[in-house]
């Protein structure tokens, strides 16, 4: 059993008038606290299991808790019917918004009172402009999506042009330049796409993979230019290898030409 302290309130019983007494239990910690009427502690967080109604928009939750819960703790309990976080919301009742801290029942809160819950103004606010951005991200993607798949077909003509250099086939240079000119025009749509997060990630990675393939069209026209050049020299080395085996399968030296040579064996004959 608790301790049970009376308390008496206005004149004394001296003067013969009534007087009004007060209860005070004694908790395990030391703390006294006024005992009510009912049997339950003020501060105790006990009472009687009251039922609320509480409409938020079109929807209306009925929840049970004690009659001396806080609206705190309301909110709380409201939270995963809701979908709001009990710092999101507002409770009101009888017209008046009501604090975290403030009790059920000395509100005023009885079996089937009604409740208001709105949502506080600046979450909403943020919860729309997170809609915004979610919603211009997506767009983003989008733009960045259908840039990709062009670039997707790009890369097999550049692929194509790999394989014909690569095959030792001329190919004409109009063909590397309408192949380059299609790649820019990619990276110009990249260049205006506005995105933020993981949109912005993804056009960084798209503008990488065409600026790559650019370089790679640059050394495939470098080194098609270079087979041309290669193949002039290979015909020009043949021609003086097959002039210098005639001169040397002859007993006599090739036939003279009109050089400084031929005058340097006229003016050894005539030395002899």
């Amino acid at each position: 059993m608790k301790p049970t302290h009376r308390q008496g309130q206005g004149q004394g019983e001296a003067d013969g008038t009534s007087k009004d007494q007060v209860d005070w239990e004694m908790r395990p910690c030391g703390m006294l606290v006024q005992r009510r009427e009912d049997g339950t502690e003020v501060g105790s967080g006990t009472g009687p299991i009251i039922r609320i109604n509480v409409s938020y928009g079109s929807s209306h939750h009925e929840i049970f808790l004690p009659a001396h819960s806080t609206f705190g703790e309301m909110k709380a309990m409201l939270a995963p019917k809701c979908g709001l976080e009990p710092k999101e919301q507002r409770l009101f009742f009888r017209g008046k918004e009501k604090e975290d801290d403030e009790n059920l029942d000395v509100a005023g809160l009885k079996e089937n009172s009604k409740v208001l819950l709105l949502e506080d103004q600046a979450s909403k606010e943020r919860k729309l402009e997170k809609l915004k951005r979610d919603e211009e991200m997506s767009k983003a993607c989008e733009a960045v999506a259908d840039v990709r798949a062009e670039v997707d077909k790009l890369s097999e003509r550049v692929a194509a042009l790999e394989v014909a250099v690569h095959g030792g086939t001329k190919v004409s240079d109009k063909e590397f330049e309408i192949s380059t000119e299609l790649l820019m025009r990619q990276l110009l749509q990249l260049d205006g796409i506005e995105a933020e997060g993981e949109a912005r990630v993804q056009r960084k990675a798209e503008v990488r993979r065409v600026q790559g393939f650019v370089d790679s069209l640059d050394s495939l026209k470098g080194r098609n230019s270079n087979l041309f050049i290669d193949r002039s020299n290979a015909v020009s080395v043949t021609t003086n290898w097959e002039t210098f085996e005639s001169g040397v399968g002859s007993l006599s030296a090739p036939p003279p030409t009109a050089s400084s040579s031929a005058n340097v064996t006229h003016d050894w004959e005539q030395f002899d």
